[in-house]
């Protein structure tokens, strides 16, 4: 995989954030996210991790520290730092004393080879819509109910 972003070249970009209660977080998305990467599906950008104490204090937690950098070898080879002071603030803003977050940026390197395929047979993409998980379980328990 590349190690270099292009604005002509890269796919849709998704960022996740990821809640722990408790400060519980154990890595075992660690392996989920390095299965996707190698695969060619997705190309972690950034992650980043936040951490609230119970009395509300705040550490941001970047993938190179030695705690993390263990669990997540390989999943953000390149990292291009995407995400903000002010985007880590803003989750942290909305967790509860002590719990915290992994915040995860990916870019959907799928999409960007159908897209150049698209291109290449001189056709266009004219609606791209996600439908949120939810609504698909709803429709599938609907479909099994008939």
């Amino acid at each position: 995989m590349t190690s270099a972003l292009h604005a002509d070249r890269v796919g849709p970009v998704d960022v996740a954030v990821v809640a722990f209660e408790g400060n519980r977080f154990n890595g075992k998305i660690a392996p989920a996210l390095r299965d996707l990467q190698e695969a060619g599906t997705v190309r972690v950008l950034d992650l980043t991790f936040v951490r609230k104490d119970t009395d509300g204090s705040v550490t941001v937690v970047e993938l190179g520290d030695a705690e993390l950098a263990e669990e997540f070898e390989r999943v953000a080879e390149t990292p291009f730092d995407l995400l903000s002071d002010e985007d880590l603030q803003a989750v942290a803003d909305g967790l509860p004393p002590n719990s915290s977050a992994v915040i995860i940026a990916w870019e959907n390197a799928w999409a960007a080879r159908l897209a150049d395929a698209i291109a290449d047979s001189e056709g266009r993409l004219v609606l791209l819509e996600r439908i949120p998980g939810e609504d698909v379980e709803r429709a599938v328990a609907a479909l099994d109910e008939n």
